[in-house]
This record gives C-alpha cells, structure tokens and sequence, in this order.
C-alpha cells in the first residue's frame, strides 16, 4: 500500500518540513504519535502551540522572551558595557554554558547571504546601532557571527558600521572552526574563542 489516509501525510509533510527531518523520519514520528494515546499527542499539540502564543522577541536585543525582556537585558548584575553579537537565540545559550561571558547580547537572526535573498536590513542591525546611540555605555562590540561567509560578511558589514562611534569592535577567536556553528561548540572551545577575541 502506497498511499496513507490523508491525517496521517498530512502530519508526515508536517514533520518531513522541519530540518534535519527526511521522509523517512517523518513517518516513523507520525506512526509513533498514533500508537501513543491521545493526551500524550495534545501535550505536543499544546507545546508547540504555546512557542507562538507565550514567547515573543526581546525589544532591546531581540533575544526570545517569555516576559516584557529576556532574562539577560532584565538581569542587571550583567556588564552593560559589552554587547556580544549572534546570529541566533541558539548561539546564547551555547556561549552561556561555557559561563565565561558576563555581559549583554544582541541577535541578529540570520546573516548577510546574497544567495538567500537575505540583505543587512533582513537582519536586526538597525536594532543594535540603535542601543549605541546617545548615552549608552557600551564600550566593546564583540562579534560572534559563525566562522563561516556568511558570518564574516555579516561582521564585517556591522563592524563598519560601528567602527566611527568609537566604540571597539572585537572578533570571536578562532576556536571554532571555519564553517562550523557555535551552536554546536563545546564550553572549552567557546570559552577560548572569547577569551582570545582580537580588534576587527
């Protein structure tokens, strides 16, 4: 039998549109979802829901939050005068656990990639340059875009942007590799790429 009863492709094209998730997969995930019971289903169902209903974006670095700011802008024990930029609300909590940064963030959601159709004001610049604007305390820019094209487009273009306020403008260290993601480096890696951060 080729075909599936149309509840049941519709959850396969559901999952197979994630990424990482082939056909495959997608149908191991829906026919795994129909042996559960009912509420174990809704659970998901309800989960996934509340990520579009509960979270929404920080204002001041655009990191995701559950309250008015995320738990970093709102915790003021952090040294406002450093902003490390990222790609990705994912890249945050990887430089977290290495627990050596101790300052702000500022997500970019994305980088510049031509190829994509995905330009600077596709990203969240203007957001940043807005934060260093009169009366701020930032003294360092930190850029934590991934060592890849697209990351280093993406820090060359906001660094500058940056360089004539003054401010210093600083690149991660190449602990990581080029072409790799920060998402996925471990706590010592992380923690030596900061560590070794030079002037951009």
């Amino acid at each position: 039998m080729n075909k599936l009863p149309s509840s049941i492709q519709k959850a396969v094209d559901a999952f197979a549109s994630l990424p990482g998730i082939g056909p495959k997969s997608a149908q191991r995930l829906a026919f795994y979802l129909l042996r559960k019971d009912k509420k174990f289903s809704e659970d998901i169902g309800a989960a996934i829901t509340g990520l579009k209903q509960e979270i929404s974006i920080c204002p001041e670095c655009q990191n995701i939050s559950e309250g008015e700011k995320c738990l970093v802008c709102d915790d003021a024990s952090r040294d406002q005068s450093t902003i490390c930029v990222v790609e990705e609300p994912l890249d945050i909590l990887a430089l977290e656990r290495s627990g050596f940064y101790k300052g702000l963030y500022h997500v970019l959601h994305g980088a510049v990639s031509p190829v994509d159709g995905i330009g600077p004001d596709d990203l969240k610049i203007k957001e940043l340059l807005a934060r260093l604007g009169a009366g701020n305390e930032v003294k360092e820019i930190i850029l934590a875009t991934n060592p890849t094209t697209e990351g280093e487009a993406t820090a060359m273009y906001i660094q500058r942007l940056i360089s004539p306020l003054g401010i210093s403008v600083t690149r991660i260290a190449r602990g990581i590799p080029f072409g790799g993601d920060i998402e996925y480096a471990d706590d010592v890696t992380l923690s030596k790429a900061l560590e070794g951060r030079k002037s951009f």
